[in-house]
């Protein structure tokens, strides 16, 4: 508005100048017409003085005239330059200096004349004509007769032209102020207020929220920015929502899983952690995430000496490729922790290494582990006291008996033996359920020897038979002929078959059959098959049964997610497969197989 002011005024004063160029001009070439026509006026009255001798009317006429308001002298010089009349008396056969050769045509101009004053001279010539020709000789050698001179008062006319510039310039300012407060109450309605609703959006955009609105209506290009910032301030609420939906779901993943995840910076800022790892440090994720990982996880105040630890970061910033190390991390409790940390790169779209490591702690997987059997021994505790509650029962009655009848004296040698031998018959029933349980039990570390697989299956089904009794599980066994043997750890072959045989009594709840079958494939692998008629497994859960810690039991009870996980370890370690199929609600099956003995030993 100040620089538009300043333009306005600037060409009004520009204005205003050429302006009184332009009156001064105007007004010389008034007065010089004006001037002309007294001059028509004076040659016919001087012609008609000369003709008559009427000077004196001619001089009267010059002082009248001279007497006019603005005119300060009018004088008619001939053309030596001699003042022959004027209204100034004072003045008569003075000279002037005027040009006669210039006053052929007549001229209008300001000067100052021999009395100081500035005045506004019209000199315009008085021709010679043919009644003059008598006193004035010829034309052609006397063109001017005498040359007429009107000094106009040049101070009034400079003090009109002041009065109009003036009103000219405060016509000016005032149309210069309205013209400005128009502008402004333009510029202040379309364009700063709308700029001010844009920049208070802008402020609170930039301060998060993204649920202000311009408020801009319209059909200027103001109003369609604020439209277009309205959008785009919508856009980024819902990408910023998307964005948290999927940070969300991201940190809802990692933390499903058991071990601690980490995620670091190259400056060993933890960027991203899930809860398990919150757990295993005993710290808030607030607390956790923007913390250095050798704060957080080792009680450092500097980051670990890359020569004396394996650190993920040195090693992948050198090689990029994944590194596993044992570490010995700060637990919640305040004490040594020992982990496994698995850790891999991964590069974003910025070009910068992210660091992800998985921190399993190794007292929890011996934990799980101790679970896992504890959980199996349990569930074979009711199946083996009712196995060999029964013998000790008979046993107690055969000794009962033969008590009552030593002590009412009717014991013969027939009766002592028949009880004998029961006696006898029941603690080898005792000692064969504490053989095959004994067998389950052996840990061989893992040698492989050649085990007959239908007594292995047959034996350990046994163990189960209460369990299944009270599960309503009708247990079927279709043992090959062929008795197929293999070459593995008894004790582990043992293991697959029980967590199997569980793994179908879970699939139950409401009882059914489960059907067990030995034998051999086409390509001559031992095939175990177990087969159930529950619940089945899921599609989406069913590529996930072997995991680590999976467990959705269809009887609702908890599992350590270990068992079927075992079994695969197991299987693999000597070359073999285990696979499930199975369709909701059509049970399930899951068949192992193994190189035969045969095939090993040949």
């Amino acid at each position: 508005m100040f620089c538009l002011g300043v333009e306005m005024l600037t060409a009004s004063v520009v204005f205003l100048v050429l302006f009184l160029g332009l009156y001064n001009s105007r007004l010389e070439q008034e007065r010089g017409q004006a001037s002309t026509q007294v001059n028509r006026l004076l040659q016919v009255a001087l012609e008609n003085a000369m003709l008559k001798r009427d000077i004196d009317g001619l001089r009267d006429i010059i002082f009248y005239l001279g007497k006019q308001e603005n005119i300060r002298r009018v004088s008619i010089v001939n053309p030596a330059g001699e003042v022959r009349f004027s209204s100034l008396p004072e003045t008569v056969n003075g000279t002037m200096a005027v040009d006669p050769g210039g006053a052929g045509e007549g001229q209008t101009r300001f000067l100052v004349d021999e009395f100081g004053h500035e005045v506004l001279r019209s000199v315009n010539p008085v021709h010679n004509r043919e009644p003059c020709t008598r006193c004035h000789g010829p034309i052609a050698g006397h063109p001017v007769n005498g040359i007429l001179v009107i000094d106009y008062d040049a101070a009034s006319l400079r003090h009109s032209a002041i009065r109009t510039a003036l009103l000219l310039l405060v016509s000016g300012g005032l149309v210069v102020l309205a013209a400005l407060a128009a502008t402004w109450w333009m510029l202040r309605r379309f364009v700063l207020r709308p700029v001010a609703h844009l920049r208070d959006a802008s402020a609170h955009l930039a301060a998060g929220d993204l649920l202000f609105r311009t408020g801009l209506n319209g059909p200027d290009e103001l109003a369609q920015l604020g439209r277009a910032f309205n959008d785009m301030a919508g856009n980024l609420a819902a990408s910023l929502e998307a964005v948290q939906r999927q940070e969300a779901f991201l940190q809802a993943v990692i933390d499903t899983v058991p071990d601690g995840i980490r995620v670091l910076d190259q400056d060993f800022t933890i960027v991203k952690a899930n809860a398990a790892y919150c757990r295993q440090v005993g710290r808030g994720m607030d607390e956790v995430v923007g913390a250095r990982c050798y704060t957080s996880s080792h009680g450092r105040a500097e980051p670990c000496a890359a020569t004396l630890v394996v650190c993920p970061l040195a090693e992948i910033g050198q090689a990029r490729l994944p590194v596993k190390a044992m570490h010995c991390h700060r637990g919640a409790d305040g004490g040594d922790m020992a982990v496994e940390v698995h850790a891999a790169p991964l590069e974003m779209p910025d070009g910068r290494v992210l660091v992800i490591e998985a921190i399993r702690d190794l007292a929890a997987d011996i934990r799980f582990s101790h679970e896992q059997k504890l959980s199996a021994l349990g569930q074979l505790a009711a199946g083996v006291a009712h196995e060999i509650r029964n013998p000790l029962a008979s046993v107690r009655l055969a000794l009962q008996g033969t008590l009552r009848s030593i002590e009412d004296g009717q014991l013969d040698g027939v009766d002592l033996a028949n009880y004998l031998r029961l006696v006898d018959g029941q603690v080898d029933k005792c000692i064969d359920v504490s053989d095959r349980l004994l067998r389950l039990a052996i840990n061989n570390g893992g040698q492989r020897q050649l085990v007959s697989v239908n007594p292995a299956v047959r034996e350990t089904l046994s163990l189960l038979a209460w369990e299944a009794q009270d599960s309503g599980v009708a247990i079927g066994l279709n043992l090959s002929p062929d008795e197929p043997r293999v070459m593995i750890d008894d004790g582990e072959l043992r293991m697959v078959v029980l967590n199997l045989a569980q793994n179908a009594f879970h699939a139950l709840p409401k009882g059914g059959a489960l059907e067990v079958t030995t034998g051999y494939g086409e390509d001559g692998a031992v095939e175990l098959l177990f087969k159930d008629n529950g619940v089945g497994i899921r599609s989406e859960h069913l590529s996930r049964i072997f995991d680590p810690f999976f467990s959705h039991r269809a009887n609702g009870s908890d599992g350590t997610g270990l068992g079927l996980t075992i079994c695969r370890g197991i299987i693999e370690r000597v070359g073999g497969t285990i696979a499930a199929a199975s369709r909701a609600g059509e049970g399930a099956s899951f068949t192992v197989r193994l190189h035969s003995a045969e095939e090993d030993m040949a």
